[in-house]
């Protein structure tokens, strides 16, 4: 190593000192002065971790001054440098600039820059990198993008619908699925492929105020997007801030209310510019064309301005065909304004669902169904294909197939509405209910009395909710002076049946937070029985705590403690027995309780017990609810409308428990009231708007390539590999599960998504569903996200130096190992990886210049490799610096030829499929009108756009490594 005063070098192990110059030297020591940091650094002149700074012909420099120089020559005059060539600003040649001046802040990108100069990575981080290159090009490329990383159940009907609308431009549509069929995990679906896909960047999300925190719990759990919670005292702190205080954040997340109270906070929402909106319980924005609602119209406004509309519903038309217009209406003005002209347009195809049944089913079709069909789907050739569907041959099943694949293309809201109900998905648990009567305790007779006597002027609505809740009214009058649970048989039952069941998960649901608070501290101290309890007061870290105490089999809670709101957006499928330890005010809330347990995928029964006491407001709901709804075992989406009928006089039995004169004939009438209305809408179900929902054979598909997904080898020794080198610590727990703690020497001080106490993860679907505290990590995972974009964004591992020991060749024999990456730039939203990712190309030259990339694997050979340290590695890489540049040379021809031809595919791809995909929409707009045309637009303005980035796609490099053989 020779020093001369004035020559640039850089420490090999500080890259961030920037250039170096010579200024002082002795004997055994010289010192480096590092100008970007004011700085000196002594080193031995031996051995010293720092490495001589040479550029070569071809490369641009910057000097200290700013301006830039192509290298076209170089001299040496007593060991430093002088660089010649063209000014790039002026156009100057023969342009001088002595290495001593050039730009200190110098930093080297390129991997053969930073090979040269010295800056040489370790070599498992050169093929973390490969790695990181080849699995990102191969997850762009998945048709199933945005669906793999969601933690839900695979469910074929919720996968169709997300896959059907995700990939959409701008998708308007209503999704109506009935309850308990997963309508927020679809939305959340749609949201976070659109987001992935950069097609929508800001999303707004109104929902009715009890629901905003499941909202919030489900994003962020199922989908890990993180939206945030404005009400009014958020509002009003931004607002001093900000003009508009909703332009703060990308994903909101506020309340119906909220947006139509106020004229002013409605501007601001209509003023924020958003990509996608998503209005939830959607049938109560009431419309008329007379009358429209507040809330309908301040909707409506939000909808008028944000290109892509998402409503949700579980009643698509059982408030009227004018309320289920009313919400078409939203979507798109433009094809449904007239009311009149809907509901004769619907008659039209009310025929249809008839002719489907038989063709579904293999039955005859008759004349009139064959005319029907033949006007709806009018095409020439449409005589020999209804012929063959009616004949008795191995023709007809394809025939039939065929048309009703046509007949959904033409339905009439097919593309705007989606509807699934669960009579035709299936697979759903069979519900039991277990009802326990008990006697009342005459401690709760004397506070009824009492009660009676003081609350007689409150309303009755009031006294009739007070009523369900006999200890509140015991506790109120009593004071803390005696607990009711030491008389309560319900609490006496409830210990026993946990008893005799020790080894069944429990799930127990009462009103109020301090009743499970309460009980959860009888059943430890009288029985050690260990329990987890879950409310609205505890944090979202808290209940998943308390959510993974009740989920784990070993030394798990038993039993989990829910207040009514606490559980809400909670699912515990993992569980099949609720204890109702008492009843609910209506249906709808009766429904979201048996739901925690009774959602697609549960694979028991549900087993529903609710302990009672006779005599009581208690006794008169169970009644209703089970004889008049039939509700605890099966769906009851007559529920609320006849709530609503009947409710005046529900009260008053509630109220009034001991008066039950007319109560059984106040039964029969609320359950011929549920029968008319379920019948109705038995009568009124769209078969072929639910085969078109539910996907068929194709949602079937999707679920199997989706499945084999999951715990993907190559996913697991990556993102484990890339914990290793980033530096983060892992600590098996228990079964498939891990935990992960940032480390004090990680490659950056803060990883994104590990927070600073750790977290815990696994890459089992199951085990994640039944664990809510653990994260479920796939490609689509920020983790995993963050952890690519660290080593591709910058320079980890972009060069490396690695020993081949192999004595059938030569000792000194050099390969070259180059990464290049095929890319194109495209705004996001084109969804340009599509076709073409940023796809890497591996070849492996000799000095020849022969490419054996094909004939040496890259992990096998990897395998046969062992490192070198950096100092090493820099003194090899000057020995042989010409025959690395000549290789590097003869690299670029070869890749030039590989690159051309994987544009060209990807060209001819993007082609293909966008123009089919636009001649087929275009198509069907003649025999549907739900295609708009601003989506045919937009499609052929993205083939346009596409093909004109693929057009200037180019390659580069993206990493290199030297291989030198030796025998030792």
């Amino acid at each position: 190593m020779s020093f001369t005063l004035g020559q640039r070098w850089i420490s090999d192990t500080e890259s961030d000192l920037g250039l170096g110059t010579v200024v002082a030297l002795d004997a055994r020591t010289v010192t480096l002065l590092f100008p970007a940091i004011g700085e000196n650094r002594l080193y031995a002149q031996k051995d010293s971790p720092i490495t001589r700074v040479m550029f070569n012909p071809g490369d641009t420099i910057t000097s200290h001054e700013g301006w830039q120089l192509l290298v076209e020559d170089i001299q040496e005059n007593n060991g430093v440098l002088t660089y010649i060539g063209r000014r790039l600003d002026t156009e100057e040649d023969n342009v001088s600039l002595r290495e001593v001046m050039l730009d200190s802040k110098l930093t080297f990108s390129k991997p053969q820059d930073r090979l040269f100069a010295g800056q040489i990575d370790r070599m498992d981080r050169f093929c973390l990198r490969y790695r990181a290159r080849k699995f990102q090009s191969e997850q762009f490329r998945m048709p199933w993008s945005g669906l793999t990383g969601v933690r839900a159940s695979l469910i074929p009907h919720q996968l169709h619908i997300a896959n059907e609308v995700g990939h959409r431009h701008a998708p308007r549509v209503l999704l109506a699925d009935e309850v308990g069929l997963g309508k927020t995990i679809e939305a959340g679906m749609i949201i976070h492929q659109q987001l992935l896909a950069g097609r929508v960047e800001r999303v707004l999300i109104v929902v009715p105020e009890t629901l905003q925190h499941q909202w919030l719990v489900e994003m962020l759990r199922r989908f890990n997007l993180h939206f945030s919670l404005f009400d009014e005292e958020r509002y009003a702190e931004a607002r001093m801030d900000f003009s508009n205080p909703f332009e703060t954040e990308q994903l909101v997340i506020c309340s119906l209310s909220f947006v139509c109270q106020s004229r002013q906070r409605l501007d601001d929402l209509v003023d924020a510019n958003w990509d996608m909106l998503v209005v939830d319980e959607a049938h109560h924005l009431a419309w008329s064309e007379d009358a429209p609602s507040k809330n309908y119209l301040s909707i409506e406004q939000l909808a008028e301005q944000t290109p892509s509309v998402l409503l949700l519903t579980a009643t698509p038309e059982q408030l009227g065909q004018e309320s289920h217009f009313a919400r078409l209406r939203l979507l798109d003005p433009s094809r449904f304004h007239d009311y009149q002209e809907f509901v004769a347009e619907q008659q039209k195809y009310r025929p249809v669902a008839d002719a489907v049944s038989l063709l579904v089913s293999g039955e005859k079709l008759d004349n009139t169904a064959l005319n029907l069909l033949g006007d709806l789907i009018n095409e020439q050739d449409i005589e020999p294909l209804l012929k063959a569907a009616n004949l008795d041959t191995e023709e007809s099943e394809s025939a039939r197939t065929e048309l009703v694949s046509m007949l959904m293309d033409r339905h009439g809201t097919s593309r705007v509405l989606f509807r699934n109900t669960r009579q035709g998905v299936k697979g759903f648990p069979i519900r039991y209910l277990h009802q326990i009567k008990l006697a009342l305790p005459a401690q709760y007779q004397t506070a009824f009395k009492v009660a009676n006597l003081m609350n007689s002027k409150k309303p009755v609505e009031v006294r009739a909710h007070d009523m369900l809740y006999p200890e509140q009214i015991f506790q109120a009058f009593e004071g803390d002076g005696v607990s009711w649970l030491n008389f309560d048989p319900r609490v006496e039952w409830l210990m026993e049946y946990l008893k005799q069941n020790r080894h069944e998960k429990v799930l127990v649901i009462c009103a109020q937070a301090a009743t499970a608070l309460q009980l959860e501290q009888t059943l430890r101290e009288r029985e050690g029985i260990h329990a987890a309890v879950f409310h609205e007061g505890l944090s979202i870290i808290e209940r998943d705590r308390a959510a993974a105490y009740f989920a784990t089999e070993d030394n798990g809670a038993q039993v989990l403690l829910c207040s009514e709101i606490g559980s809400e957006g909670r699912n515990f499928q993992f569980a099949s027995r609720l204890v109702m330890f008492d009843l609910p005010f209506n249906p709808d809330l009766l429904e979201q309780r048996i739901g925690r347990l009774d959602r697609i995928g549960q694979v028991h029964d549900i087993q529903i017990i609710v302990p009672y006491l006779e005599n009581t407001a208690q006794a008169i709901l169970i009644r209703w609810f089970h004889e008049g709804l039939d509700a605890f075992e099966h769906t009851c989406p007559t529920g609320r409308p006849v709530y609503d009928a009947v409710r005046d006089e529900l009260m008053t039995y509630l109220a009034n428990p001991s008066e039950q004169e007319g109560f059984n004939e106040f039964i029969q009438r609320s359950r011929t009231q549920h029968n008319a209305l379920k019948a109705q809408l038995e009568n009124g179900r769209d078969r072929l708007l639910e085969m078109n929902s539910n996907g068929g054979e194709q949602a079937q598909e999707l679920v199997r390539v989706i499945s084999e997904q999951d715990n993907n080898v190559d996913l697991i020794g990556f993102t484990l590999n890339l914990f290793d080198i980033v530096g983060i610590n892992q600590e098996d727990d228990s079964d498939n599960l891990m935990i992960l703690t940032p480390s004090d020497h990680m490659l950056v001080p803060d990883f994104p998504g590990i927070p600073q106490d750790g977290c815990t993860i696994t890459f089992d679907r199951e085990k994640a569903l039944s664990r809510e505290d653990a994260q479920f990590i796939s490609w689509e995972h920020p983790i995993v996200r963050n952890g690519l974009d660290l080593i591709l964004s910058g320079d980890t591992g972009s060069c490396a130096v690695s020993l081949l020991k192999n004595k059938a060749l030569p000792v000194g024999t050099m390969l070259m190992e180059l990464i290049y990456v095929v890319e194109a730039q495209a705004p996001k939203n084109l969804q340009l990886t599509r076709f073409l990712p940023p796809t890497p190309i591996r070849l492996m030259l000799d000095r020849k210049g022969t490419n054996l990339a094909s004939q040496v694997e890259f992990e096998s050979f990897n395998r046969q490799l062992s490192a070198v340290n950096r100092h090493t590695s820099s003194k090899l890489v000057n020995a042989i610096q010409t025959d690395i540049h000549e290789m590097l040379r003869m690299g670029e021809t070869e890749v030039a030829k590989q690159a051309q031809a994987l544009i060209d595919i990807a060209k001819q791809e993007a082609s293909t499929t966008l123009t089919t995909e636009l001649a087929r929409l275009s198509a069907l707009k003649a025999v549907n009108p739900s295609i708009r045309d601003d989506e045919l637009e937009a499609i052929e303005d993205n083939r346009n756009q596409i093909l004109e980035c693929l057009q200037q796609a180019s390659w580069r490099l993206d990493a290199l490594r030297l291989i030198v053989v030796t025998h030792q």
